[in-house]
């Protein structure tokens, strides 16, 4: 109790949604409780209404200490009879304010709340390493739902059966080749731990590409990793060439010139869930927008349209999938970094997603939250005009159209597929995941969802304590009358001194190597995570970032580093479970109760950002699993018009799931409104970014091979000759997306460049 100045204050007012109640405030080291009687019925004779207050079981508000986003003090102005006041804006988007008739204890409560939400120090005195379950949760064990070598035996991967052209290999073992990723890596069969040892090299943090799904049908694959160290020399590694190669290979026989065939697949992987694997693929029913995705990857391929109908299934045009912005990824090149140089991967087509960076989504997210911001004070809707202009819906619209490409071209076209952003770990894991949920069925109950969040997120690396900031900031602290300006509703989560403009420079030297017709002073920035200064030579050993023990390590919480990742995950899924109310056995209230948790810190699951530091610090021993808890409460997350019926030839029961972006929503649960406050009145069909062609919006912004590229920032813009009927309206928008043109997007010049230096640094 040692940070404790105050444990109780009695005659405490909460305010919430213009609604007042009086009660007492209990601080503890782990949770802030607001404890009240409700207002009894109205009863006749003297002394009933005391009696039922005595009799009344009291209502308590729990308020985990890291889930507290923002805590502003308003001290009580001298000789004001105002009470002092503080306000709380929570990750679940509970806004709460409490009143305090003693301006002292007002100061206590906020000094106690900071020393126990920032100022711990170690993620091992969070509440989750002193919680002890009740019955039913401790009889569930919720760390044994994963396990790495039943999933993929469940894929049809496994150590000794070489048929499906995988092995496992366990080169990272004692996590010593790459320390985010997890253990046991599922690697095509004909490439050796050796050649592994090499490609690694090639990889950003040695992340270099593994399997994360093999499609039961068709035996095409998702595999993920993270950015080449291309650089400006154009550096190229053999090694991950014929690793790349050798994925795409895995689902049919080579020819003569070690470039994929195509040809059908003659057998088929074991079922992936319950129901019977089908033996025809449907004919799907897409969009203009999504058909002319495809056939841009198709004609990309070889800078031709096919005179033949277009048949799902027939054409492989096995993907390379970059999900930034064309031009961010060739800014990379500036500091040792990049993209895929196309003329070495000639059997396969790169495209660019163009989907927005952390910060990107860490500004939206704030901007969401100032149109809630007054939930504490008043009742009255949150500002429409303020949502809109948050960007959230676009950006989670622009995930889905990527997602639906991606599951198109493994469920549908029969290809093979590679993901990766700049590190591999936020854009990456969203777009894996999301994909996984649309093509396999088991992903949709409620233990594959559990198991695909192991794997993807957990397993795979994504930064959760980074992202999340479980330790908190005093940047979050605000006292109102010592702020000297800015913000008067939040915390400046920019960093306006930056390095300098050396950096800068060197990245506009870049886009005007890659870019000639650029003229624009506009900075260009992506990573989602701490870049690495490097342009290395493919031969030499490249140091990954070092990894302390996860029991030792001084943890603190670099605010640039928070973005709402998991969350954008979440909401995307509540999209596809909206739009397919009958394809998921788990309901809404299990997303909106997961996302609570990952900032509750009441259990160990998220706790570390990878599956090494959790290892090290042993949280299946000393914590409790999240999984617990829902699995201990099945049956109140539990979606009641499921049906887990699985027929490709019935409508409505088909294997594959596709998003419908036009048809994205606000989650309004998730940010406690109704539906009425945040989807009410009729809203426009949502439009993605990227290129417009015929009115059509596409989450496209390049797509490149070794003969044709498309987008802006690659070395040609000219459209494929397949595309030639699109050519005006395809120009047109490729001008305006191009970094040499000043657009409305250019007045926010000097807050890209700021976002780059951050991130650079």
């Amino acid at each position: 109790m040692e940070k404790t100045r105050i444990a109780k204050v009695e005659e405490v007012k909460l305010v919430r949604r213009g609604e007042q109640v009086e009660g007492s405030l209990h601080l503890t080291p782990h949770h802030l409780i607001f404890s009240h009687h409700p207002s009894p019925p109205l009863q006749e004779g003297p002394g009933s209404t005391a009696e039922s207050l005595r009799t009344t079981r009291p209502k308590e508000l729990w308020i985990t200490y890291p889930i507290i986003q923002i805590c502003t003090l308003r001290p009580s102005p001298f000789a004001s009879h105002l009470p002092s006041s503080i306000r709380l804006r929570c990750r679940d988007f509970t806004f709460v304010c409490f009143c305090f008739n003693d301006d002292k204890k007002a100061r206590d409560v906020y000094d106690s709340i900071k020393a126990w939400t920032c100022k711990l120090g170690r993620v091992e005195k969070l509440y989750a390493f002193s919680y002890t379950p009740q019955r039913p949760e401790k009889d569930v064990n919720g760390w044994t739902v994963y396990d790495a070598r039943r999933e993929w035996k469940r894929q049809g991967v496994g150590d000794k059966s070489t048929a499906k052209g995988w092995r496992i290999s366990t080169i990272n073992t004692d996590y010593g080749f790459s320390p985010t990723y997890p253990a046991l890596l599922p690697v095509p069969s004909s490439i050796s731990d050796n050649t592994l040892n090499y490609a690694g090299r090639y990889r950003s943090r040695v992340r270099l590409p593994i399997l994360t799904y093999l499609h039961p049908v068709n035996n095409c694959s998702i595999t993920r990793s993270s950015q080449p160290l291309v650089g400006v020399r154009q550096n190229r590694s053999i090694q991950d060439e014929k690793l790349l190669l050798a994925i795409f290979s895995t689902s049919h026989t080579n020819d003569g010139l070690g470039e994929p065939s195509i040809t059908s697949t003659g057998s088929q992987s074991p079922r992936s869930s319950d129901g019977d694997v089908p033996s025809i693929t449907p004919e799907p029913s897409f969009t203009d927008t999504e058909a002319l995705e495809d056939e841009m990857i198709a004609s990309g391929g070889n800078g031709e349209k096919s005179e033949k109908p277009h048949v799902y299934g027939a054409q492989q045009h096995n993907l390379i999938v970059d999900a930034r912005p064309t031009v961010n990824a060739y800014a990379m090149q500036a500091v040792g970094l990049g993209s895929e140089n196309m003329d070495n991967y000639r059997f396969a087509t790169k495209v660019y997603l163009g989907i927005d960076n952390i910060h990107v989504m860490r500004d939206s997210l704030n901007k969401v939250i100032d149109a809630l911001k007054e939930s504490d004070l008043t009742s009255l809707a949150p500002n429409r005009d303020i949502l809109a202009k948050s960007g959230w819906i676009k950006h989670i619209a622009n995930m889905l159209d990527g997602v639906g490409l991606i599951a198109r071209q493994v469920g549908l076209q029969h290809s093979h597929v590679l993901i990766h952003c700049s590190d591999g770990w936020d854009r990456t894991s969203q777009l894996s995941a999301l994909s996984q949920l649309c093509l396999d069925p088991y992903y949709r109950t409620m233990e594959g969802f559990i198991v695909l969040v192991e794997k993807d997120w957990l397993s795979f690396g994504h930064m959760f304590s980074r992202r999340s900031g479980f330790l908190s900031s005093e940047k979050w602290f605000i006292i109102e009358n010592e702020r000297i300006g800015g913000d008067t509703s939040r915390p400046s989560f920019s960093n306006d001194s930056g390095p300098g403009h050396a950096l800068e420079n060197a990245l506009l030297s870049a886009k005007g190597f890659f870019n000639k017709n650029n003229k624009s002073r506009d900075s260009l920035a992506d990573s989602d995570g701490d870049m690495q200064a490097v342009d290395m030579e493919p031969g030499t050993t490249k140091l990954s970032t070092p990894t302390k023990g996860a029991a030792s390590e001084k943890h603190v919480t670099k605010v640039k580093d928070t973005s709402p990742v998991f969350h954008q995950f979440l909401d995307a899924t509540y999209q596809l479970l909206y739009q397919h109310p009958s394809r998921f056995e788990f309901n809404e209230r299990f997303l909106r109760r997961l996302l609570y948790h990952l900032y509750s810190c009441q259990y160990g699951t998220f706790l570390y950002d990878n599956e090494k530091d959790r290892k090290e610090a042993r949280v299946d021993e000393k914590t409790r699993s999240v999984w617990d808890y829902f699995l201990s409460r099945k049956e109140q997350f539990m979606n009641d018009q499921y049906d887990d019926t699985i027929n490709d030839n019935e409508r409505g029961h088909e294997r594959l799931i596709f998003p419908k972006v036009g048809e994205v929503r606000w989650w309004n649960e998730v940010f406690g409104r109704t539906d009425t406050e945040m989807n009410g009145r009729p809203i426009p069909r949502v439009q993605v970014q990227g290129p417009e062609v015929n009115g059509n919006h596409t989450v496209l912004t390049g797509v490149e091979t070794a003969d044709n590229s498309f987008g802006p920032g690659t070395i040609s813009t000219s459209p494929p000759n397949g595309l030639i009927s699109h050519a005006p309206s395809l120009a047109s928008s490729v001008s305006a997306l191009a970094i040499g043109k000043r657009t409305a997007g250019s007045r926010n010049a000097f807050k890209i460049r700021k976002e780059m230096e951050v991130e650079m640094q």
